[in-house]
């Protein structure tokens, strides 16, 4: 396996309670797909998970080095959890196609005021 890209992100809590809450939940239709919706509804405190989400996203956006340009789209990025409850990504769209095979791995961290996201692109390739 060969590392292709490493990101990571730290948000605070609030400024995505106070997103939600300012735009009347036009930055979750926005920014978060269905499933996440219902995930993070579902939830206690429904922003520190929207948050999560959001750190992920911003963390596969610095790991692909495609910044914010035409390839990126929120909802192109899924954060999902496996049975286990460990967080997975899913890519849909051009995003998708420009990974290719190589996956893409999550982790997420929060404390009571923030959360961090870091994610890193392996690629199946073997090293030479």
């Amino acid at each position: 396996m060969m590392v292709k890209g490493i990101g990571v992100d730290i948000i605070e809590i609030q400024r995505i309670r106070e997103s939600i809450e300012k735009t009347n939940h036009r930055f979750v239709e926005k920014v978060f797909t269905a499933a996440e919706v219902e995930y993070c509804m579902a939830k206690h405190d429904p922003a520190q998970h929207f948050a999560a989400r959001f750190a992920a996203k911003e963390a596969v956006s610095k790991a692909l080095a495609t910044g914010w340009s035409g390839e990126f789209r929120w909802k192109d990025v899924e954060v999902t959890n496996d049975l286990l409850g460990r967080p997975e990504i899913s890519l849909y769209g051009k995003l998708r196609t420009a990974v290719g095979r190589a996956r893409i791995l999550v982790s997420l961290s929060h404390s009571m005021t923030h959360v961090v996201a870091m994610a890193i692109i392996e690629d199946p390739a073997p090293c030479d």
